[in-house]
């Protein structure tokens, strides 16, 4: 079917692909209203999980191997007249290959997750998020698109709902493990085996209330000695964020780094706070792997591994905030606190972010300026989030209803522009980071 067929609505009829996206029915009602505004959607189930949360006209079943994908996906773009690619997750196998495909053939390319604010935004951007993200780095470009943007309304409209996403994951993840057979190519990009994680973030969620208070009471106790510290917060290691926008192969490197920084420049006395992902299934034992670094490097009684706690507490008397690229690096910013990444981050701007070596940011570390800080806030809500939530019906139908306005062509407006290449992910491992003595500890 042509892809320039006209819409009911009087602009070019486009033809949708999703593929995979948020466990939610949330690109299934996606769908539905961008059908309802004249334009046609498709679907690729990988897994019965896909299929699962899809349930509705449009669905195109995969069951051959990886090695078929790439000439079936691009068969499908091209024998159904795709205009445009939908999908979650831009560096899994499947979505990178129909992204070559979609790009060779000059489509549009929208990606979403959860969003860069909270509680209730969800990130919807062309191309990519973090380094592959089309919003601007330079500051001077953020603050024109600022200048050009209504003032943003932050406060929280829709609640979301823990539980149903806790049900609606294990539903996916365990189904399609167990019903393979109905995929039987299928290779999920998950790390460890979905029982495994379930089992162990689970018994995780369940311990968090008894190890709170001990840790808070911690960080009191720090803050009233009086004692200069830092927060590194931990990253899911299964998270594409990590691996494949930053630098790092594992989530043990970035530990060694930064503790081997921290001995060797920051200043006497001060502190270093690990804090480890509230949701992490302690596949690994970083606690473990935080002791044996520390020790290495000769500062044992200056890092404190911490395993809950409130984080808002931590980031209130903190001196800075070192992270790959979490979203707790808009939580340090938004407190006014030095912050520092090391991969990709949307937010790793000149004038927000310390720009210099990490061996630096210790001591001359400066907070985010605050109209910069102003303006990135307000250009982010104007072109790449939507207001809405994943699990609650209220707040999912509101993100309906912005999504598929933004996606229609003839509604919405998107940043065209990419930015220059982010340059931490290019000689990162120089002198002043030193990745190389630390591989004796690959093992702990």
């Amino acid at each position: 079917m042509s892809a320039d067929v006209v819409s009911p609505a009087g602009g070019r009829r486009q033809v949708f692909l999703f593929l995979q996206g948020p466990v939610t029915p949330f690109f299934a009602r996606i769908a539905d209203a961008l059908e309802a505004r004249g334009h046609r959607c498709l679907r690729v189930n990988l897994c019965f999980g896909d299929w699962l949360f899809w349930r509705r006209a449009g669905a195109h079943d995969f069951r051959s191997s990886r090695e078929k994908w790439p000439a079936y996906v691009a068969d499908l773009i091209d024998r159904e007249g795709v205009t445009d690619l939908v999908l979650l997750g831009e560096q899994r196998y499947y979505h990178k290959v129909a992204i070559a495909a979609a790009k060779a053939r000059g489509l549009h390319v929208t990606v979403t997750d959860f969003g860069y604010l909270r509680p209730d935004w969800i990130t919807l951007e062309r191309d990519g998020m973090s380094g592959d993200s089309c919003f601007p780095r330079d500051p001077e470009a953020i603050l024109d698109l600022a200048g050009k943007a209504p003032e943003p309304d932050l406060a929280p409209r829709y609640k979301d709902s823990f539980l149903t996403q806790i049900v609606w994951d294990m539903a996916y993840h365990l189904l399609s493990n167990w019903l393979w057979w109905l995929y039987p190519s299928y290779t999920s990009h998950q790390v460890h085996h979905p029982a495994l994680v379930y089992l162990g973030t689970g018994l995780h969620i369940l311990t968090a209330r008894r190890r709170g208070p001990r840790v808070d009471a911690a960080v009191d106790a720090i803050k009233a000695a009086g004692t200069r510290y830092y927060v590194m917060p931990l990253q899911m290691e299964n998270d594409f964020q990590l691996r494949a926008y930053s630098p790092f192969f594992d989530l043990k490197t970035p530990i060694h780094t930064v503790i081997r920084s921290f001995a060797g420049s920051a200043p006497e006395g001060s502190r270093l706070l690990i804090k480890v992902h509230p949701l992490d299934p302690g596949v690994r034992n970083w606690g473990r792997i935080v002791r044996r670094s520390a020790q290495k490097w000769g500062v044992a009684d200056r890092v404190d591994y911490l395993d809950g706690g409130d984080l808002g507490r931590m980031l209130d008397g903190c001196q800075g905030v070192v992270t790959v690229n979490s979203t707790v690096g808009m939580w340090s910013m938004r407190a006014g606190k030095p912050t520092m990444t090391l991969g990709a981050a949307v937010y790793d701007v000149a004038g927000l972010t310390f720009q210099g070596p990490l061996d630096r940011f210790w001591t001359e570390g400066e907070a985010p300026r605050p109209d910069l800080w102003e303006a990135f806030i307000k250009a982010i809500v104007a072109h790449i989030q939507i207001r809405g939530v994943y699990y609650r019906r209220e707040g999912m139908q509101a993100a309906v209803e912005a999504a598929a306005a933004r996606l229609d062509l003839a509604q919405g407006a998107w940043l065209e522009d990419r930015p220059q290449p982010v340059r931490r992910l290019q000689g990162f491992a120089a002198p002043e980071v030193g990745l190389g003595p630390i591989e004796g500890l690959q093992g702990a």
